[in-house]
């Protein structure tokens, strides 16, 4: 195949990079930006009642040119309001917006939203359509294969079905079904067990829907068996704990040249970013708090990490410390 050929025709989504609430901000986002130039990367999950009420939008929907693709994900329950949260992405410039319908947490909860709205496909039904009336953005949809004791293939394809009729043009589904009662946010991660079948078997049922397979793919390997039966793969916590492991992605998926990635080499790319963002009253640990996880594996790695960590927490810690940790990443040949 030719390789042209085929990056003209792999879509964003085919990698996509999960949206992980305290992880997936505009700094991690950068990270993943230099290691991959194609993945559809996704904010940290946006309540569209702040949206609504807050004077500091920039904090919640600001990002860099050089982030794109990306995705705003919503949280919420109100057609209206995540109507507005969604002509703001647009108006924002978001590449497309994403409903979560997965997160399993007590305060989501309390909102009515995330995970807990599966048990309400009628209300998600109107959510999503109200989101396809306000803009021209894609909008999509993440959630768990069941939640407690609603979790059966049949009531999955239903919810899906019924979604799609609204107007969502794909669906991320996290092969685990959720837990409401008795697990933390945590737990529902790790303790109900993987079924990546039931994710595979729905695809298979609806072979005319986009289906994202999500949940337990922590190598590039387990992403390419993914596509083998599914439309796209996301990755979560593996790229956040191994950010180096994804530098092949762009060309195995998308068809790019292979290119040379160091960990020195995300750092200086980063480095417009960093000074973009002191210049901003922001500090450094901001951002170095995301590349902790950079090295890892080799000689050196936990005093590299420790004295990064130690030198951009100080106050006034400047863009020095992050040259003169890119330093000792090319003395070491990493």
């Amino acid at each position: 195949m030719d390789p042209l050929t085929r990056v003209n025709r792999e879509p964003p989504w085919r990698f996509s990079i999960a949206p992980m609430l305290d992880c997936t901000d505009r700094h991690f986002r950068q990270i993943m930006r230099q290691i991959s130039r194609r993945a559809l990367l996704y904010s940290e999950m946006v309540v569209a009642q702040a949206l609504h009420h807050s004077n500091r939008r920039e904090r919640l929907l600001g990002f860099d040119a050089e982030e794109h693709p990306i995705a705003l994900q919503v949280g919420g329950d109100d057609p209206a309001l995540l109507a507005e949260a969604t002509r703001m992405a647009a108006d924002w410039g978001y590449d497309e917006i994403n409903l979560n319908v997965g997160c399993p947490s007590p305060r989501v909860q309390a909102g009515n939203f995330g995970a807990c709205l599966m048990a309400e496909p009628d209300r998600v039904a109107r959510c999503v359509e109200a989101m396809v009336s306000a803009s021209n953005l894609p909008v999509t949809v993440k959630h768990r294969v069941g939640i407690d004791d609603l979790d059966s293939d049949s009531l999955l394809t239903a919810f899906v079905d019924q979604v799609a009729a609204a107007g969502a043009t794909r669906f991320s589904v996290h092969a685990r079904k959720a837990w409401l009662e008795g697990l933390d946010p945590k737990q529902n991660r790790t303790i109900p067990p993987l079924q990546h079948d039931r994710v595979i078997a729905l695809k298979q049922r609806r072979p005319q829907l986009l289906i994202e397979l999500n949940g337990g793919l922590d190598t590039p390997e387990d992403c390419l068996n993914a596509l083998d039966h599914c439309d796209g793969a996301m990755v979560g916590r593996a790229a956040y704990a191994h950010p180096l492991r994804w530098a092949s992605m762009d060309a195995l998926i998308f068809g790019d040249a292979p290119r040379p990635m160091k960990a020195s080499h995300v750092l200086m790319g980063l480095m417009p970013h960093a000074e973009r963002h002191l210049e901003r009253g922001g500090r450094l640990w901001d951002l170095c708090r995301h590349l902790v996880q950079l090295v890892e594996g080799v000689p050196g790695a936990r005093y590299w990490r420790r004295e990064l960590g130690q030198k951009a927490q100080r106050p006034g810690a400047n863009l020095y410390v992050l040259e003169q940790a890119t330093q000792q990443l090319i003395d070491a040949g990493l």
